[in-house]
């Protein structure tokens, strides 16, 4: 999925000599939520690094110490090729582009290099998932994690077989039926991520765990990555690729009752930011009513 056009919100650094290559998502105005866009761009840097023989490690991070609050629900339906479409999209067009969007994902959760995730802040919706599918993650103690879209799309979102099998049933279940977010704090005990720490030390942390990766031997990676994929693929995501994009797509078919938050509906009469605000009025802030 190579993009034509260079997109400034991506930015991506390489370092031969060091055999880590950073990939920084800039967006932060929209605290680095990401687009279409921005995703393929991306997409085009890691297809690029999968085949670079100098690089042994990729770190995702996000600019101004804020990792990612995911999709950019601001213009939410320009996933589905249209800023405010007069009329939903049809079940084909939302199974082909979450055929798109999570076939990104599937190939960072099977990337042949390894992956570093630099979690300062925000880890929200598909950063999140991000986060989970990388081989090391470094997260701060304050940083805000979980799937927020459950409470305008519903609770099916996202890789199942990532959720429970990196956070175990209990809290999967919890984050998606709920909506909740967790300081990372909170999880550290449950030993999810590489390494919990203060947030001033994150991006020094994850820094030392890829230089600590890139001294191993290139051709070890490469097997050890294959290897590890293949133990994952038949111990827990067998049907992952299709499963994803295809619960995905009837989920954001939902019809809503009258006393349900439909957060399509709202933005389209009152606005994104008034949006978000209906939303915490119906949930709750703290996801308690």
């Amino acid at each position: 999925m190579a993009t034509t056009e260079p997109e400034p919100r991506v930015q991506l650094d390489r370092d031969p000599v060091a055999h880590v290559a950073r990939i920084t998502i800039d967006n932060p105005p929209r605290r680095n939520a990401y687009d279409p866009a921005m995703r393929r761009a991306m997409g085009a840097h890691l297809e690029d690094l999968a085949v670079d023989d100098d690089i042994k490690v990729v770190i995702l991070r996000g600019a101004d110490g804020v990792f990612s609050t995911g999709a950019d629900m601001k213009n939410a339906y320009a996933w589905y090729g249209s800023d405010e479409p007069r009329r939903r999209p049809s079940q084909r067009r939302r199974l082909s582009v979450d055929r798109e969007s999570f076939g990104f994902y599937h190939d960072f959760l099977t990337f042949p290099k390894v992956t570093v995730a630099q979690v300062e802040t925000y880890a929200l919706g598909g950063a999140f998932e991000l986060a989970l599918m990388s081989d090391l993650a470094v997260v701060g103690r304050d940083a805000q994690l979980g799937m927020p879209g459950a409470k305008l799309l519903g609770p099916a979102l996202g890789n199942l077989h990532l959720f429970f099998h990196r956070l175990g049933p209990v809290l999967a279940r919890r984050l998606l039926l709920t909506g909740d977010t967790v300081a990372a704090g909170e999880l550290e005990h449950l030993g999810l991520f590489t390494e919990v720490c203060e947030p001033e030390a994150v991006a020094g942390r994850a820094e030392a765990w890829a230089e600590k990766v890139a001294r191993m031997p290139a051709d070890g990676l490469a097997i050890a990555k294959t290897g590890f994929s293949l133990v994952e693929q038949t111990m827990a995501y067998s049907g992952e690729e299709a499963t994803g994009y295809l619960v995905h797509a009837f989920a954001t078919n939902l019809r809503f009752e009258d006393d349900e938050f439909n957060f399509v509906k709202t933005r389209a009469k009152v606005g994104t930011t008034e949006a978000f605000k209906h939303r915490d009025a119906h949930f709750g802030t703290d996801g308690r009513p």
